[in-house]
Order: C-alpha cells, then structure tokens, then sequence
C-alpha cells in the first residue's frame, strides 16, 4: 500500500499490460476490470455519496471523479499534488520565525538583553568619610551623563565624522561600512580599520567584553537592532557619548571635557571636540595628557574627516589650530589607604553587582584620620612599624593606620599581621577571675610558681607576696596572671577571649595567660571596645550597619551584657593600670581605662584603651619580628596614645604629678633607669619643642618631643665608675615581660 497520497493528480497514461503499474493522467482511475490493489477490498461507492473530500479538485477533475464514481470506480486512491507556487515562500518564512525564536533564546541565555538598554559604565566604587568627603575611589570617574540633543552640533558631528558617518542612516549595522573595512584591511595586509557603528559600540560595552570571536560579534549585531528598536537615535547617542573611554581612567564626554580642558561638554570648541573625538580609537595610547603629539595628530585627521562628510566647511577648518590642555587642577583623590583597603570588599557587597559608579559612605572620620597621621609622623619611629585603630563602642572604625607609609608598604598592620599581645591578654585572664566571683580586692599571691614545666617570673625580677587583684593588675605581675589562670581554668580564660570576639587560635594551656597566643590589633581593640559599650562582642566595621536585618542575621547578631558587677569591677582594674601602673603614661585629663602590652623579648609593644566614646588600639614593632632593645607597652605605645586621644577628644594636657620613686623598687638609692618620666609643671604634647639632654647632680635628664623626661642615675664626671655588683643575676628593668 502506498504511503499516502499525493498531493495533486499528474497527467499519465494507461498501461498495455495489467501488471505494469498505473500511470494516472488527470487524476482519472483506472477502467472497469483493472486490478485496483488500493480498493480491492472496498464496496463501489454509491451514485448518490456526497463526496465532499473532492472539493478542492479543478471542475474538470471533479468531473472525471463523479463519473468513475458513477461505474463503480473505487476513489480512495493515492493523488499527486502539483506544489503551489507560494510553498517555499511560506516555507521560508516559518524557518525565518524557527530561526528567529532561536536567536533570541540564545541571545538571552548568553547576554541579557533587558541589560542592554541601562547605561552602560564600569565597575568603580567612590568611598566617603561619614561626613560625606571622598577619601577613595577604585575603579574609574565616571561624568554625569550627557544628553546629545542639547549639545551643539559641532560636538555631535565629530564623533560621527570619525566613528559612524550614517549614524542615522543605517539601522544599528552598516554594511556598507563592514564593506568598506574589509576591502581596506585586505589592502593593508591586517587589520587596521572596523566597521562597527555606533550603536554595535555601545553594545558592546554593555557587556565589558572585548574579545574578538565571531559569537561575540553575532551577539553584538543583535544587540544593536534591539537597541535600534528601543531606543531613539538620540538616545544612543546619549548613552555612547556618556560612557566612551577616553584614556586617563575617564568615561563619558563629561569626565573627558573637564579632566582635559576643565570644561563641560556644552562649551568644548570645534578642536576640543576633535580631539576628544579621536582619541576613542586608542584612548590608553592617544591620551594627550602622555601623548599630547598623537593626540594633536589624531585631531586632524577627525576635522579632515568632517570636512569630507560635508559636517564642516573647509574655510572654517583652516582656522582651527592645536588644541591646548587646561586639566583640571584638583587634588585626585588616593587610590589605596589602609582603612580603604580593608573596607573595599564589604563596600563592593553593600553596593550590589557594579555595573555603574557607586558612592558608599564608610564610616571614617575624617579629622581622627588626620590626627593618627599625625601623631604617628611626629612619634619618631626610626626603622619600627606603627598601627592605630580607633573605634566607637558600636564597632564603627573611625581612624585606622597600618604602618607609616601605605606607598612604601600597603601591609596593614592593623588587620592583617597576627602578633602576640603580651600582656594586653591579662584582660580575658582577670574577666575570667572577676566572673569566678573575685573582686578586684580578693588576693592573689605574687611569688614565684611554677605550672608543669613552665615557670614564669615577672619582667623586674620583682615580687610583692600577696597583693590585690588591683595592684596585680596595675603592676602587669606575670606569676600573679598564672596563678589566676590555674585557679579559673584556661577554658575560662578562652572563653573570655571568645566571647569578646577573639578569633584567632588559643592554645589550651597556662601560658595563654601572658599572650602566647598571636591576635590582630583589630581584634583586641574591639576586645577593650566592649568594656566601653558594656556589651559583647564588639564587631568592628567601616560601612554603617543596614537598617534591616533578615532573622538570621539578627539571630546571630545578639549583643551581651557583662552585669554591673563584673563591669564596674572591670573599670577599676583598667583605671588603675593608667592611673599607678604600667600605663601612667597614657594619663589623660579625664577618666581613661586602658593596659599595656610587650611580648617577648620586646618584639610587639601595644596599648589599648578608651575614653569617653572612643577606644583605640597601637602597636608597635618591626615587620621582621625582630627584638627592640628597650621598647615596651608603657613607653612609645602609650605616649602615642595619650597624644592622639587628646587631639582627638579636644583634651588639654594633663599637669602631671611629681615622680614618685618606690623605695622598694630600688636598690640603694639607684633610681635604675625608671623609663620616661613626666616632671610637674612641663606640659605634654611638645608645647615647648624641648628636646635633648642635661646632666648634673648625678643625673642624666633626656627632654624627648612630647614633653616627657627620661632621668638616668650617672656617676659624677670626676669620680670613677664604681665596680660592678659581684654575683648579681637582676634582669634589667622592665614594664612587663609577656
């Protein structure tokens, strides 16, 4: 049986021979008594059946089918069917639409379209100060957008001259031009001219993607008649001219007119034009700022081009000469900081996927900035390192320096180096103990112990028997911290430290008490933040907080209470350590609360604390972790300190008390070397740029630049050195060891 039938009858022939296969002319069947394998077994349609399938035969055809009916003639017969003359017209318009759909689906999984029709720009993040003062920016400037109906025509028609000359001709792809920059290039021997419009410019740039494949080109032509089909001419232009490179880092007509001629767009000349014009060919390499020759050169060949194109008269372009830059002279803002650096990444998350300039406000204080700056160019450091970080309670950073040059060494010491914090650590030791019920009159006893293997002394050699928590903690006793590390338990101790936001690895075991543990300077001063805030953890950030959190966020985000108890006694503690202890040199006028800190073999110093509503953290030290012969929490540390927290607080300087020397700290008179002493009556802060030495009556007086006095015990200039104490084993003076 046949496979089916044919679509028109085709004229034919009978056979001679009934065997041979039927021949049909004119769709008529076959005579009566010919073998009809198609109806063989079917009844003769009646005379009178309404063959209504045979409707759309010619007349003449129906004819023929009525009569073979009338004999008897079986009609369900294959039929050939004679192709319409519109067949592969309609053909090829459905493949078209199939070819069409295809596209656009692929178009849309490949490069979103809807994307195509933002303003185009890359990715560039400006960070503010709280006040609103740029202080970074990464990424590009971006110019205010341009609206090319309203610039004069003289700036319109260089661009086209140059770029697209039927612009508003063509309808997003020129073959014409394609045409003749193949045709160019074949001559050339390479590529040295395209033919892309405009309008295949722009999308392109929507999409940040300057490979050369033929996808990406397909795409491309695509993108531009959708845009075509959106978008006004105008419009297209608009967005081209607002986000065009034009070398120097600046995107848009307006960025461009003001960084080369501190202009705007409205007000370029015909040679302003020209050569903003040319250098989108090649802005990296033509920007005239570096390349003043081939930009004036490109500059000429535009105004050629719109003599050509019939955009400008001949006489009117022998009158344009070189242009002459006129930069803008404003103080660019840095591209790296310390503090920028740190916040980047959490400023880029805020911001969302940048496709455009972003604007985010940190929360950075612009004066407090200047006063760390300050204070750590006047510290005299020599080859040492410095870090500062200031924060308010709630964890705004407000001030942050990682070192003393971030174009020297963009490390910021501030959050990324992991030191050990000595005894600045005795915090979690003395919460822990405060939490066990102690208080800061309960005592402890200040004689040498030993734990395990491990036996620590204090840094003078020193020990006082049973003393208060208070003066233990004052006096930075090492054995004093170990015993109260065996008494509470160091899982209590780590506990503390976790609680208070420590992140970093802490060894399970006694030493941890004296800061064997290294910690960022980040951490431990948000650490001291929450005995400002009365609350834990402290989490330091440098972008305001959003006003709505999700319920996870705020699940995670709970702030705990120390209790007035522990609180209160914590604040005694962290006064006296500034008031009578290690820390006298961080005194302010007002209540402040801080400790010092020095490891191992005077490789860190630190000093943290706070004031009012501010807590700041320093550390100094050498990027080698080499030793520093001298340094300690209670001198440099603590002088930086107390000078930035009054700068920064409006305070004045403390008048301070006269030297108290504890006889029982020293041996037969010998005031040993007691570090830097403050004499009453000589301001702090280098208010007299006293600086040098005097000697006389035995002592060696040494004025440093803040207003501090190191006295030295030396024997008279007459009088010989006396000899040297026999079977002495004293380690030399010092604030603290850990």
């Amino acid at each position: 049986m046949s496979s089916g039938p044919v679509d028109r009858p085709q004229p034919g022939r009978w056979p001679s021979d009934p065997a041979e296969p039927l021949e049909l002319t004119d769709g008529m069947p076959p005579p009566r008594g010919y073998p009809n394998h198609h109806s063989a077994d079917r009844e003769p349609i009646d005379d009178d059946v309404d063959d209504g399938d045979w409707e759309d035969w010619d007349e003449a055809d129906g004819d023929s089918v009525t009569d073979a009916a009338r004999r008897g003639y079986s009609t369900n017969l294959p039929v050939a069917y004679r192709p319409g003359r519109w067949r592969w017209t309609i053909r090829a318009m459905a493949a078209a639409v199939v070819l069409f759909v295809v596209a656009v689906g692929w178009l849309a999984l490949t490069a979103p379209l809807s994307k195509s029709l933002e303003p185009p720009a890359p990715p560039s993040v400006t960070l503010l100060a709280a006040d609103g003062t740029p202080i970074a920016r990464r990424g590009a400037t971006i110019g205010k957008p341009v609206n090319a109906a309203s610039l004069p025509p003289h700036v319109i028609n260089a661009f086209l001259a140059i770029e697209d000359r039927r612009f508003r001709s063509h309808w997003g792809v020129d073959p014409w031009g394609i045409t003749r920059a193949m045709f160019h290039n074949m001559a050339a021997g390479g590529l040295r001219e395209g033919g892309s419009t405009i309008t295949q410019q722009l999308a392109k740039n929507a999409f940040l993607d300057s490979d050369r494949t033929a996808g990406r080109k397909i795409r491309e032509a695509m993108i531009a008649l959708w845009l075509e089909a959106w978008l006004t001419k105008d419009e297209i232009l608009s967005r081209y001219l607002s986000n065009v490179y034009f070398g120097d880092n600046a995107y848009g007509l307006s960025a461009a007119a003001k960084h080369y001629f501190s202009t705007t767009p409205d007000k370029l000349t015909i040679g302003q034009a020209a050569m903003l014009a040319g250098l989108v060919k090649a802005p990296s390499r033509l920007a005239p700022t570096g390349n003043l020759a081939g930009a004036r050169a490109r500059q000429a060949v535009v105004i050629a081009a719109m003599v050509r194109g019939g955009f400008l008269e001949k006489a009117d372009a022998a009158d344009i000469g070189p242009v002459r830059l006129r930069p803008e002279k404003v103080k660019d803002l840095p591209d790296g900081s310390y503090f920028a650096d740190w916040v980047l990444p959490a400023a880029r998350d805020q911001a969302g996927a940048i496709s455009t300039e972003a604007r985010v406000t940190t929360t950075l204080d612009t004066r407090l900035q200047k006063a760390a700056e300050r204070v750590v160019r006047r510290a005299g450091l020599n080859k040492a390192q410095v870090a500062i970080v200031a924060l308010r309670p709630d964890g705004r950073v407000v001030a942050m320096v990682g070192g003393k040059s971030y174009a020297d060494s963009p490390f910021n010491r501030a959050t990324q180096a992991r030191r050990q914090p000595g005894s600045a650590f005795k915090l979690f030791v003395y919460l822990a103990a405060l939490r066990s019920g102690m208080t800061p009159d309960s005592l402890v006893d200040d004689s040498p112990v030993t734990i395990g293997d491990w036996s620590p002394k204090n840094s003078d050699g020193r020990y006082k028997g049973m003393i208060t928590l208070r003066q233990a903690f004052a006096r930075s006793s090492n054995v004093a911290a170990a015993r109260l590390t065996q008494k509470v338990g160091v899982r209590a101790v780590i506990k503390a430290a976790r609680d208070l936001g420590i992140s970093t690895e802490l060894p399970n075991e006694a030493t941890i008490a004296l800061g064997s543990a290294s910690s960022s300077l980040l951490e431990l001063t948000a650490a001291y933040g929450a005995f400002a805030a009365n609350g834990y953890p402290v989490r330091p950030h440098g972008l305001n907080a959003p006003t709505e959190k999700s319920w996870i966020e705020a699940l995670g985000d709970r702030s705990n209470r120390f209790g007035d108890r522990v609180h209160g006694e914590m604040l005694d503690l962290l006064r006296a350590s500034i008031s009578t202890g290690t820390g006298r040199q961080a005194a302010l006028s007002i209540d402040s609360y801080g400790k010092t800190g020095t490891s191992q073999d005077n490789r860190d110093a630190l000093f943290l604390g706070f004031a009012e509503d501010l807590v700041v953290g320093v550390w100094v030290g050498n990027d080698d972790n080499s030793p520093n012969p001298g340094l300690s929490g209670g001198g440099i540390p603590a002088r930086i300190w107390r000078d930035f927290m009054q700068s920064a607080l409006r305070l004045s300087p403390v008048a301070r008390p006269p030297v108290e020397i504890d006889v029982d700290e020293t041996d037969d008179g010998d005031f040993g070397n007691i570090g830097d002493v403050i004499i009453d009556g000589l301001p702090a802060g280098n208010s007299l740029g006293i600086e040098g030495s005097v000697s006389g009556f035995g002592l060696n007086l040494k004025f440093g630049r803040d207003g501090s006095i190191a006295i030295d015990r030396k024997p008279p200039r007459d009088r010989p050195d006396p000899p040297a104490p026999a079977t002495r084993d004293r380690p030399p003076v010092r604030d603290e060891e850990l």
